[in-house]
């Protein structure tokens, strides 16, 4: 994971998501999913995290719009834009109906509180990472399968393959795969030593 900033909110959001989503609500006050007004909206939430996943912080170009807060958990929330993360379906699927409060907000850490390791490829949890939230670090990397899931080792070797291949430039691998970049960047400034 790495730092994202806020998005801001689309100009159409509250007339096309915000009003229609909780008249939804007020017309439906059961526990069933809330109707999907914020799809639309995907291509401006991915933009926002510069096509990232929020929690793999890789390439994500048919990424999904992840409720951080679960509309299992709070259903007022489904239509509250600052609610939204841009993410990978797998790993929105893997977040499932886990409280807020026992993950990380990508809008909220800070970088370099995870690390990616060479020639592993395995995701870490850093020392930069405060005491009193180092449990809901190490948690994140095991509910979201960040650590060592084929599916995101799978990705991290196709990066680091194109780049060792130089089919794809240090810009590149930063701009794709950000925790791949600076893990190539660590290990270069150790090798000149």
């Amino acid at each position: 994971m790495i730092r994202f900033e806020r998005v801001p909110e689309p100009a159409d959001f509250d007339r096309r998501a915000r009003v229609p989503g909780a008249a939804w609500l007020a017309d439906n006050p059961g526990d069933g999913r809330p109707r999907d007004f914020w799809t639309p909206f995907k291509g401006t939430l991915a933009e926002g995290f510069r096509n990232l996943c929020a929690y793999s912080a890789m390439y994500e170009p048919v990424g999904t719009v992840d409720h951080f807060v679960s509309c299992h958990e709070d259903r007022s929330k489904a239509y509250d834009w600052d609610n939204y993360r841009y993410c990978a379906a797998w790993i929105n699927s893997s977040k499932n109906n886990v409280p807020a409060g026992d993950l990380l907000d990508p809008f909220e850490i800070e970088d370099g509180w995870f690390e990616l390791h060479l020639p592993s490829l395995q995701l870490q949890v850093s020392d930069n990472v405060p005491d009193d939230l180092r449990q809901r670090a190490e948690y994140v990397l095991i509910r979201l399968r960040l650590r060592e899931d084929e599916r995101v080792m799978r990705q991290r070797r196709e990066w680091y393959r194109m780049y060792e291949a130089g089919e794809i430039s240090k810009v590149g691998l930063e701009g794709k795969a950000p925790l791949l970049a600076a893990a190539v960047a660590r290990a270069q400034s150790i090798r000149r030593f």
